[in-house]
C-alpha cells in the first residue's frame, strides 16, 4: 500500500512540475519581452520621360546596379510594373520601382547622404520626369 502511495504522489509530482514548468514558460515573455528589430524600407518609383529610347530606358538599369554595390542598403530589387488585372486601386503608371531594407532609420539616412548615391541620382536623373519615394518601418 505504502509503495502505491508512493507512485502515485510522485506521478503528482510530475505532473505539477510539468504545468508549473509550462506556466512559468509561457509567463517568460511577458517578464522578459523579446524586442523586434525594425526594420526599414526604403521604397521608389520612377516614372521616365517618354521620349526615351528602348536603350536608354534599358541603361537606366545601371542607376539600380549602382545602388546595389553602395554600403548600408541590404536586398536592392528593382522591376518594371506586373501585367496585373486592372483595378481602381492599381497604378501602374511607373516605369521602375526599386526597394531595399535598411537595419537603422540612421544607416538609411547615411545611405541617401553618400557621395556615391548622391552621384548616381544626379547621373540619371534627366532620364525621369517623376520620382516618389517611401520609407517605411516595420516591427
Amino acid at each position: 500500500m505504502e509503495r502505491r502511495k508512493f507512485l502515485f504522489r510522485s506521478v503528482q509530482a510530475s505532473a505539477l512540475l510539468l504545468v508549473s514548468g509550462n506556466m512559468l514558460a509561457s509567463a517568460l515573455p511577458i517578464f522578459n519581452p523579446i524586442k523586434k528589430k525594425k526594420m526599414y524600407f526604403h521604397y521608389l518609383l520612377f516614372w521616365l520621360r517618354d521620349d526615351l529610347s528602348e536603350l536608354e530606358v534599358k541603361e537606366f538599369e545601371n542607376f539600380f546596379e549602382g545602388l546595389k554595390k553602395l554600403p548600408y542598403q541590404r536586398n536592392l530589387r528593382y522591376g518594371k510594373p506586373a501585367a496585373s488585372s486592372p483595378r481602381s486601386v492599381l497604378d501602374n503608371t511607373f516605369t521602375y520601382n526599386a526597394s531595399m531594407e535598411f537595419d537603422s532609420l540612421e544607416e538609411l539616412e547615411a545611405y541617401g547622404k553618400l557621395p556615391e548615391h548622391l552621384a548616381l541620382v544626379e547621373k540619371y536623373k534627366p532620364f525621369f520626369d517623376r520620382m516618389l519615394v517611401y520609407d517605411t518601418a516595420y516591427n
